[in-house]
């Protein structure tokens, strides 16, 4: 087995960042940090050490959009090659089309599959695209 994955993952809601936080727990990720919004975003990744080798965005944050981080993170030469895997709760077919023409590497659909996690980590540490739209 691969080994476990240094993870950020940016969300605003309260419930997904500590259902992310306990599974992340239970299978051993040896780090994972969180940002609770979107406010100074490069900064923060940029500051980060160990840096992340998996970023996982919700869409719908303020002041910027998972879809603008992840343009920040695809120009910057220290992330343009990190795995981005967009996590929301709004995700219908059109929207998958506009999440890979952005360039994300995948997308979980909210809330988070417990049971499925483990392995669908590890397939996108892999870099096996997931495009797990239906919770």
């Amino acid at each position: 087995m691969q080994e476990l994955p240094v993870i950020l993952y940016v969300e605003d809601e309260a419930h997904s960042r500590k259902v992310m936080r306990l599974l992340a727990n239970d299978i051993g990720v040896p780090q994972i940090t969180i940002f609770e919004d979107s406010v100074d975003f490069m900064e923060r990744v940029e500051a980060l050490d160990p840096k992340p080798d998996l970023i996982f965005l919700d869409i719908h944050l303020k002041p910027y959009t998972g879809f603008e981080m992840l343009q920040m993170l695809r120009e910057s030469r220290n992330f343009s090659d990190t795995l981005v895997v967009a996590i929301t709760a709004s995700v219908m077919n059109e929207e998958v089309q506009q999440l890979r023409v952005a360039g994300f590497d995948g997308c979980l659909a909210k809330p988070i599959d417990m049971d499925t996690f483990p392995d669908t980590l590890q397939r996108i540490m892999n870099r096996e695209e997931i495009w797990r739209i239906l919770g």
